[in-house]
C-alpha cells in the first residue's frame, strides 16, 4: 500500500537527507579537531580532509533537491574550487605554521 499524499518521504529525500546529515558530522569532526589537536599541523591536516568530505557529502545531498540540472552543476563546481583551493591553501599555512614553531618542538 502506497504511503498517504504528504505522509511519506521518497528515496530521493531520505538520502539527501542522509548525505546532508553525514555532511554536518564530518564539519562537526573537523572543528572538533581543530580545538583538540595539539599542533597547528595536525589541527589543519584534520581540518581539510574533514571539511572536504563534509562540504562533499552536503553538495550531494543538496544536488539531489534541486530541480535544475544546471542547479546542481553550479553546487559540483563550487565543491571542485573548495578542492582546488584547499590544497595549495593548507600547504602555504603549513609552511608558515612549520617556519614559525619553535625548532625543538619539530620531529
Amino acid at each position: 500500500m502506497p504511503p498517504a499524499p504528504g505522509m511519506g518521504a521518497t528515496m530521493a529525500e531520505l538520502l539527501s537527507l542522509s548525505l546532508l546529515a553525514a555532511g554536518v558530522f564530518f564539519f562537526a569532526a573537523g572543528t572538533v579537531a581543530l580545538l583538540r589537536f595539539p599542533d597547528t599541523l595536525t589541527r589543519l591536516h584534520a581540518l581539510t580532509k574533514a571539511d572536504n568530505l563534509g562540504l562533499g557529502l552536503i553538495v550531494l545531498g543538496l544536488a539531489l533537491r534541486t530541480t535544475q540540472p544546471a542547479e546542481a552543476g553550479v553546487l559540483l563546481l563550487i565543491w571542485l574550487l573548495a578542492l582546488t583551493a584547499s590544497g595549495p591553501v593548507g600547504s602555504l599555512l603549513g609552511g608558515v605554521a612549520a617556519r614559525q614553531e619553535p625548532k625543538d618542538r619539530r620531529s
